[in-house]
């Protein structure tokens, strides 16, 4: 008889017929850790829940929900194209993902979906282990997508008071600093080009990488030169948002300059655990849903 491994076999005999159903929904969707690490915390709980990864293309959104709703789905994870084409779809939408115009979290409400965006929380977890007076930080945030969005709206909750967004088109510069315009955000915000960086990196504290620049497979790629990478200072956080490889070729090189370096795993982590609480109402075992990511990712000895 083969014996399974102890988190298997619990998490096979949570799935029967009373199981509640999770999933992440997105188009692709195959490359999602998220069942991974929710799978695991729903396993070390033996909560009456399992998460599973439902592929939906953007044409079908809409039959989707319809869906989940006729099997009475308890909440889902949103990735891309999704985030912001499930706005209509939802009763609700939280403060948060209002500011960060994507919702990435959606659960079952008596008065329909509800929707918020963890990314923000994932991202302020783990800055907040450091006792810095975030107002005298000005943070300076490499790219102007999505991603972007949510870590603008990360530093104003910190206390950030002037947030500096970079990028190499000036049209999304622009595109990106109008859609602030009427909004409620706590931080003067403002955009450079990035024939700028020699001058900006000087004064940086916080760097953060919220492009693609450096995933997998173009793992030699950086966001920053060589000499540009010189001009952060030593006692800088850089953090990627990228979480494969790890670490990416930006954190090696700013941790050679002596920078704090944070990696997107534990944000990819944080927001899960946010997620996590408004699904279930439980705190997740956190450790290990960040050790089944690291396992999966061989990241442990």
């Amino acid at each position: 008889m083969i014996k399974l491994p102890r988190s298997l076999y619990a998490l096979r005999m949570l799935i029967i017929g009373t199981t509640k159903l999770l999933g992440v929904i997105g188009d692709p969707v195959e490359h999602s850790l998220s069942p991974l690490m929710h799978n695991a915390a729903i396993a070390q709980l033996a909560l009456d829940y399992v998460y599973l990864p439902l592929p939906v293309k953007a044409a079908d959104l809409a039959r989707a929900i319809a869906g989940f709703e006729a099997i009475g789905l308890v909440g889902f994870s949103i990735t891309i194209p999704h985030k912001q084409a499930i706005l209509p779809f939802l009763s609700d939408v939280s403060d948060v993902a209002k500011g960060v115009g994507a919702v990435n979290t959606v659960w079952r409400t008596d008065n329909g979906w509800s929707g918020t965006n963890t990314d923000v929380e994932g991202f302020v977890a783990p800055l907040k282990a450091y006792d810095w007076d975030w107002r005298q930080i000005t943070p300076l945030i490499l790219g102007n997508g999505g991603a972007a969005r949510a870590v603008v709206v990360g530093c104003a909750e910190l206390g950030c008071r002037e947030i500096r967004v970079v990028g190499r088109d000036r049209q999304k510069l622009q595109q990106f600093q109008q859609r602030w315009a009427n909004s409620s955000l706590k931080a003067a915000l403002s955009i450079h080009h990035s024939c700028e960086l020699p001058h900006l990196l000087p004064q940086a504290k916080l760097v953060v990488n919220a492009t693609p620049v450096g995933m997998s497979p173009h793992v030699e790629a950086s966001p920053l030169d060589a000499a540009l990478i010189g001009k952060l200072p030593s006692e800088a956080i850089a953090y990627d948002l990228i979480y494969t490889p790890n670490p990416t070729q930006f954190l090696r090189q700013a941790q050679e300059q002596g920078a704090i370096a944070i990696d997107g795993l534990e944000m990819l982590v944080q927001q899960g655990v946010a997620a996590f609480k408004i699904w279930t109402g439980q705190n997740p075992p956190v450790e290990v849903m960040r050790h089944s990511l690291k396992q999966h990712l061989g990241l442990l000895p």
